[in-house]
């Protein structure tokens, strides 16, 4: 009889959950109430736009407030050339806003209302942000308005190909779901801080969605109010990624497999008057390797405005280095 019994109390023991162990049901309800509660914290900061003048006949995004007094986070590409912006609280309110800032080149941009003591939102640091983490998107995909999506952080450091043309670097992949209007909103993390910018979807996939991270907006939207735009360098050159020849590399000790060529210039620009001509290859900026376009537009920071730089360049099989004084790069209309 207690052999029996003995045999039966470790029969249950295969079975029955391990005391204080999680169960399948508290996890989903513990995961339940760190979205909702994200949630909670965040949607009153979490805003529509409705755009008129860049869209035909109209459009619409997201946004979210990152002061109590009125200044809004949106992505460029939905309010960028706008003529009238309306902005749709939470709280039911309709307000009238002004374009403050916008850089097409990291689709981001800064709008703001006359109203204060409004809920906002803080931008965590992205660099701590880590694969497989719970990501919540919040929006108004469709005109649905305050749109809640759920899901984890599926990559890091992504890159992604702006309006402008330029690549938008240290992005974050998100299974988060989103669809057009969710464009501006934030990702925030279970504390309701937001670690991105909601900002494209890859279609026909599913699943695959991207946000700036927040540490690139904290960077942007400091100078977007201080100066409404990103002023960066330019040189005035078209160009295009090339293989270099293996033994002309080698021969001039040079790391990198591949150039940029000068496909063509703008006349009176800077590469112009360094003396470049089409067909050169360029293979460095201040001594830094710039094995692709995008390379090159990494280095052309604001920095280097009227300041003195040295390109490093193949003409045939003959390494050349010429001064180069890049210019202010107008801004975008």
């Amino acid at each position: 009889m207690q052999k029996a019994r003995l045999v039966a109390d470790i029969m249950i023991s295969f079975v029955s959950p391990i005391a204080g162990s999680p169960t399948d049901e508290g996890l989903l309800d513990a995961y339940s109430s760190a979205v909702s509660g994200a949630v909670a914290a965040t949607h009153p900061a979490v805003v529509h736009i409705e755009v008129r003048g860049n869209h035909a006949p109209g459009g619409s995004g997201s946004g979210f407030f990152i002061s109590p007094d009125g200044y809004i986070l949106t992505n460029s590409h939905v309010v960028h050339g706008a003529n009238e912006l309306k902005v749709f609280l939470a709280d039911g309110r309709k307000l009238a806003a002004d374009l403050i800032g916008d850089d097409p080149d990291t689709d981001l941009a800064v709008i703001r209302v006359s109203a204060d003591e409004l809920a906002h939102l803080a931008l965590a640091d992205s660099d701590a942000v880590r694969p497989g983490q719970i990501a919540i998107a919040i929006g108004s995909p469709m005109g649905f308005q305050q749109t809640v999506t759920a899901g984890i952080v599926s990559g890091l450091g992504r890159s992604l190909r702006g309006a402008s043309g330029r690549l938008i670097d240290n992005v974050i992949q998100t299974d988060a779901a989103l669809n057009p209007g969710n464009s501006g909103g934030p990702l925030v993390n279970t504390h309701g801080e937001v670690i991105g910018v909601n900002t494209a979807i890859i279609r026909p996939a599913q699943g695959i969605c991207f946000a700036i991270a927040s540490n690139t907006a904290r960077w942007v939207v400091a100078w977007l109010i201080k100066d409404g735009r990103i002023r960066r360098s330019f040189i005035g050159l078209a160009g295009q990624n090339v293989p270099l020849i293996r033994k002309v590399a080698r021969w001039h000790h040079l790391k990198q497999e591949t150039g940029v060529l000068v496909a063509g210039l703008e006349a009176n620009s800077p590469a112009a008057r360094s003396g470049l001509v089409e067909g050169d290859i360029v293979v460095a900026l201040d001594h830094t390797p710039t094995p692709a376009v995008d390379a090159l537009h990494k280095l052309l920071t604001g920095d280097r405005i009227g300041e003195r730089a040295i390109v490093t360049f193949l003409r045939g099989v003959e390494l050349r280095r010429h001064a180069i004084i890049p210019l202010e790069m107008p801004a975008r209309v």
